[in-house]
C-alpha cells in the first residue's frame, strides 16, 4: 500500500500491527499479540474515517492520483465482457494513452472508450501517464461513428491529467483533434454517459465527458487546468497548488452543486484504493441506473438533451 503524506500518522499505526502479528508468529504468546494488533487495527480504522471525512480539494486531488486505484482496463475488465479493442485512428496511428472497443456491459452491447494510466513504471510509460495524443481522440472519434451507426450507447471513463502538450502533438493538431472529439460527443444520436474515475484534467477529459449523464467518483477531481499548473500561472509559483485547489472548485461535490456532474459515487472508506473491487461495483451499478435513464429515448432527443444540459451551464455561470 502506497501512503499519502497526510496518511503517514495512519501508515504508523498499519506498519506497527504488521511488526506485532510477524512478531506474533515466531511466539509461543500468539493470542496477547493478536489482541494488541487488533486494537491497532481498530485505531487506525478510526482514524482512517476521521482523515478521509473531510478531505480538503488538495487532498481529494491527492487521493485522486493515487497509483492504487483502479484504471481504466480494471473496469472494463471487472465490468464488460466480450470486449474487443479497436486500434488506431485510420490517419496516423495508436495512441494507446486511449483503449476502446466494442463490449458487452450487463450482456448488452456497447462501446465503451477510456484513459489507460499503467499501473506499473513500464506500462506508465507504455500509456504515456494517460496523456492521449491527437490520434487518440480521433481513435475514440472513430469509435463514437461506429456506436452512431449502429446504435450502441458509449460508455467513457475519464481519468486523465490533459492531453499530451508536447511538440510532436500539437504538430498533429492537438487543439483541433479535442475540439472535433468533444464536437462528436454532442452529435451522436445514442446514449453517451461518462465516468470520471480519478483525474479529470482540462480538455482533454472534456472530450471524453461531454455526455448525457456525468458521474464522479467521491474522491475524484475534474477541473480545466492542474491546481500546479493554476498556480504557476496565476501566482508563478507552483508550490501554490493547495490554493489553486480551493479556488478551481474541482472536487466531485463542489461540482455536483455547480451543475457540472450529475452524479456522485461513493468510494469505499479511504478511498477506491483500499478497495478496488467494491470501487468498480458501484461504478458498474452508476453506469446501469444512468443508462436505464436514457434507454429507449429517440436519437434526436439524446442529442438535445445532451446540447442543453451544457448550454444549462453556461446560463448558471451567468447568473452566479
Amino acid at each position: 500500500m502506497v501512503y499519502l503524506d497526510f496518511e503517514k500518522p495512519l501508515a504508523d499505526i498499519e506498519g506497527k500491527a504488521e511488526e506485532l502479528r510477524a512478531l506474533g508468529r515466531k511466539s509461543e504468546n500468539t493470542v496477547d499479540v493478536e489482541k494488541e494488533a487488533a486494537a491497532l487495527d481498530r485505531k487506525s480504522a478510526d482514524l482512517l474515517r476521521d482523515l478521509y471525512k473531510s478531505l480538503d480539494p488538495w487532498r481529494k486531488t491527492q487521493v485522486a492520483r493515487h497509483p492504487d486505484r483502479p484504471h481504466c482496463r480494471d473496469y472494463v475488465e471487472a465490468l464488460f465482457t466480450e470486449y474487443t479493442p479497436l486500434a488506431g485512428d485510420r490517419a496516423f496511428g495508436d495512441d494507446h494513452a486511449v483503449m476502446g472497443g466494442l463490449a458487452r456491459f450487463n450482456d448488452a452491447p456497447c462501446v465503451v472508450i477510456g484513459h489507460e494510466k499503467g499501473n506499473d513504471t513500464k506500462t506508465r510509460i507504455h500509456h504515456n501517464f494517460g496523456m492521449a495524443r491527437p490520434e487518440g481522440y480521433r481513435k475514440a472519434i472513430r469509435l463514437m461513428d461506429l456506436a452512431h451507426r449502429f446504435k450502441l450507447p458509449v460508455i467513457t471513463l475519464v481519468d486523465t491529467p490533459g492531453a499530451y502538450p508536447g511538440k510532436g502533438a500539437e504538430e498533429r493538431g492537438q487543439s483541433e483533434a479535442i475540439a472535433r472529439c468533444t464536437q462528436k460527443c454532442l452529435e451522436i444520436g445514442v446514449p453517451l454517459v461518462s465516468v470520471i474515475i480519478g483525474e479529470g484534467g482540462s480538455g482533454g477529459a472534456v472530450a471524453f465527458a461531454t455526455a448525457n449523464r456525468i458521474a464522479m467518483l467521491e474522491h475524484s477531481i475534474y477541473s480545466v487546468i492542474s491546481p500546479e499548473g493554476c498556480a504557476s500561472i496565476l501566482w508563478k509559483d507552483a508550490e501554490r497548488m493547495r490554493d489553486a485547489a480551493e479556488a478551481l472548485r474541482l472536487t466531485a461535490q463542489d461540482l455536483k452543486k455547480l451543475g457540472v456532474i450529475d452524479r456522485i459515487i461513493a468510494e469505499p472508506v479511504g478511498g477506491a484504493q483500499r478497495d478496488p473491487a467494491a470501487a468498480i461495483k458501484a461504478v458498474g451499478d452508476e453506469i446501469a441506473a444512468m443508462l436505464s435513464d436514457l434507454t429507449g429515448r429517440k436519437p434526436a432527443d439524446l442529442i438535445k438533451d445532451r446540447r442543453q444540459k451544457f448550454l444549462d451551464m453556461g446560463a448558471k455561470s451567468l447568473v452566479a
